[in-house]
């Protein structure tokens, strides 16, 4: 895997910094080792396409389809007490939600 340009040491300072690591906690010729083997995995993952679209694959919505921004009168009152005989002033009576000790 070593057909890639390796990380030099400022790169490899910089990485310590960012990780909050200091060159006397780790070894530093292992690490490099290691950052080496990461940096040869973008390596091979840029070999594969990745032009294709990702967003192709969810169904795209045209703007000609969506429904048209119309103001439309609601149920008037009379019609609603004719829906329901649990409606009271304007309100809805339903069940009660929430149990003993909530």
């Amino acid at each position: 895997m070593a057909t890639h340009k390796s990380v030099d040491e400022t790169t490899l300072e910089n990485l310590l910094y960012l990780s909050r690591l200091s060159p006397s906690s780790t070894d530093m010729a292992t690490l490099k080792k290691q950052v080496d083997e990461i940096v040869g995995y973008f390596d091979i993952l840029s070999k594969y396409d990745d032009s294709e679209n990702p967003y192709d694959a969810y169904p795209s919505t045209e703007a000609e389809k969506l429904r048209e921004d119309e103001i439309v009168a609601g149920l008037d009152i009379p019609d609603v007490k004719k829906v329901t005989d649990k409606f009271m002033d304007g309100y809805f009576q339903v069940p009660k939600v929430l149990g003993e000790g909530a």
